[in-house]
């Protein structure tokens, strides 16, 4: 079963908590914290793999979750890192958030994006000491993982895709031209799903040639396969239109060429911008007036004709030598095209360093994922650690930004779901 669509739900591991310990060993009655670190959550990975080539398995396994970090513990001994999760999904997959937003464009074997980054671990208390506390007795917390929903959609990568109504004979052509062995029968839509196929051009070049659903009029709409069939050919280089030319066709060649255009055209995506070509198909037994229509329909749009009969082979060496070229052509553009991958560095005080006090009512609310992460990551009923908290908080500059919104003291500041009394230090 050919399935192109997938949501699932990914979440990273947790990350391990801090140890609070003390080292003792005889005659060191003094031996300090001695805490380790908890180790880091495992993060779930989305790559791209040549070994696969459907999304089936994630239409019945939804939910996907990394290994968690274990717990530090004494003699500064770290905890464990969770162990990744890779998701191997078809090359040509696009990862994409619950909002639409692209994640990754995973179009290259190998390549790979993070989805869900595991927990970062807490610290344990030989961490906290210092000169002016030399027995700290706590530690953090370890932080939970990213959780989201995304989609995986496949679109597939073919050089060359073949593109007619029902029954032109899309699939016998793709079945005469490679290995591939598309199910072929004498009524409409019997492909319901894309067949890829390589054609051997001589031992040095090969394409991949793709049979795709046929188009019916108001595909770009939705109807027939509809939209299903549209995407795949967004990444196809060369677009074959397959005209049919014997007297069984429903419509002639020059409406039946003009249907396809109008809905590529109305996808947009650039389809019209590619190389186009016209194959006349069953030219075994094709009606001569309909050659000619075909023949001029493709003349009018400057593009190149060639009648074929996949049956007896006729005109099909032809057909392959001008795709190998116009394949070739487009790589070459491509590859003149292909920037220089590089990483980009965006920095986002508000999501990462920064927060903002504002007030509903009666309370003060503070907001900010470094300042809840601090708070989520403490055991506030130690207080050693409320102290070392207040302390962070006042050097981040929560408490003056409080006062600055006309906090008092006695009144109520909510933090990540946590409700405190504002007590500024003197």
């Amino acid at each position: 079963m050919f399935i192109d669509e997938a949501r699932i739900k990914v979440r990273g591991g947790r990350g391990g908590d801090g140890c609070t310990s003390f080292h003792r060993e005889k005659f060191r009655p003094l031996g300090g914290p001695d805490g380790g670190d908890g180790g880091k959550g495992g993060s779930v990975i989305v790559r791209a793999s040549e070994g696969v080539n459907t999304l089936v398995e994630y239409t019945r396994k939804k939910h996907f979750r990394a290994g968690d970090g274990s717990g530090g513990s004494g003699n500064n001994r770290r905890g464990m890192d969770g162990k990744d999760l890779v998701i191997l999904v078809p090359v040509g997959t696009q990862v994409r958030e619950e909002g639409g937003k692209l994640l990754a464009d995973l179009s290259i074997p190998g390549r790979e994006v993070v989805v869900a980054a595991g927990g970062r671990g807490g610290r344990g208390n030989a961490s906290f000491a210092t000169p002016a506390r030399r027995a700290p007795d706590f530690s953090e917390r370890g932080e939970a993982g990213e959780e989201r929903w995304i989609q995986l959609e496949l679109k597939l990568l073919a050089d060359v895709g073949v593109v007619g109504l029902p029954n032109a004979g899309k699939s016998t052509l793709v079945s005469r031209l490679s290995a591939a062995r598309p199910r072929i029968a004498d009524y409409p839509f019997t492909t319901l799903e894309p067949v890829l196929g390589v054609v051997r051009v001589d031992e040095e070049r090969s394409f991949v040639i793709s049979d795709l659903p046929g188009l019916v009029e108001g595909a770009h709409q939705g109807r027939g396969l509809g939209l299903r069939f549209l995407r795949h050919v967004e990444r196809t280089s060369v677009i074959l239109h397959l005209l049919d030319l014997s007297c069984h066709a429903p419509v002639g060649p020059a409406q039946a060429l003009e249907i396809m255009l109008e809905e590529l055209s109305s996808y947009g995506a650039g389809l019209m911008e590619r190389h186009h070509l016209v194959a006349g198909s069953k030219l075994d037994v094709a009606d001569p007036s309909r050659l000619a229509e075909a023949r001029e329909a493709a003349a009018v749009r400057g593009w190149d004709f060639f009648p074929i009969s996949s049956v007896s082979g006729e005109g099909l060496p032809d057909l392959v030598r001008r795709l190998a070229g116009l394949v070739q052509e487009s790589r070459a553009q491509r590859a003149d095209m292909l920037p220089r991958e590089r990483t980009l560095y965006a920095y986002d005080p508000e999501r990462e360093r920064g927060f903002r006090v504002f007030r509903c009512g009666e309370e003060f609310h503070v907001e900010g994922k470094r300042v809840e992460r601090l708070l989520k990551s403490m055991d506030l009923s130690n207080p050693q650690a409320l102290s070392y908290l207040q302390a962070r908080m006042k050097r981040m500059g929560v408490e003056e930004e409080l006062a600055r919104h006309g906090a008092k003291e006695g009144d109520t500041v909510v933090i990540a779901g946590y409700v405190f009394d504002f007590l500024p230090e003197s």
